[in-house]
């Protein structure tokens, strides 16, 4: 239990250290939004799978790794999410997430998909997504040894957010 409130207190100074914009005039009605910059790539990518990873070790799980076939995937459902105006783990196109992953050369198979479409930062919609038991079931599945993550920014501040975990 211990273990657990370490975690969380390390999320919420992680989420506390990130900078909300207030967007007065991009149709946000002026709410705090989580801007991020072109350059922050890397960084998100890394702290959500150290994040991720902390989680999973708290509940006795094994780590994963970041894999850049599952974070093209992501990436390119994320821009399809936005396009599409609603988040739902289908393609413009039809394709599932099984699709998505051998579109850009994962060999390995899907142990599932969270999407989200947020103003909230990634650690925010991690939070989110561990509250939810069928989120929560993917992210923390024993079976997955691979993870993707990427999302989807608007100019009006709306995220777009999809993680991917494969074995």
């Amino acid at each position: 239990m211990i273990r657990l409130i370490t975690i969380f207190s390390a999320l919420a100074l992680a989420i506390a250290a990130c900078v909300p914009v207030d967007d007065t005039g991009g149709g946000n009605s002026g709410v705090q939004t989580y801007r991020i910059r072109a350059g922050d790539t890397g960084k998100i990518q890394f702290r959500m799978l150290d994040s991720v990873n902390a989680l999973r070790s708290a509940a006795g799980a094994s780590q994963v790794q970041l894999n850049p076939n599952l974070n093209a995937a992501a990436a390119t459902h994320a821009k399809d999410m936005s396009r599409q105006n609603r988040p739902w783990h289908f393609g413009s196109d039809g394709s599932s997430p099984i699709d998505r992953i051998r579109r850009v050369g994962y060999t390995g198979q899907l142990v599932g998909e969270t999407i989200s479409e947020t103003y909230e930062s990634e650690l925010e919609t991690l939070a989110a997504w561990m509250e939810q038991p069928d989120t929560r079931r993917v992210l923390m599945s024993p079976d997955a040894i691979n993870m993707g993550f990427a999302w989807h920014q608007e100019s009006n501040g709306k995220i777009w957010w999809t993680l991917v975990m494969g074995k």
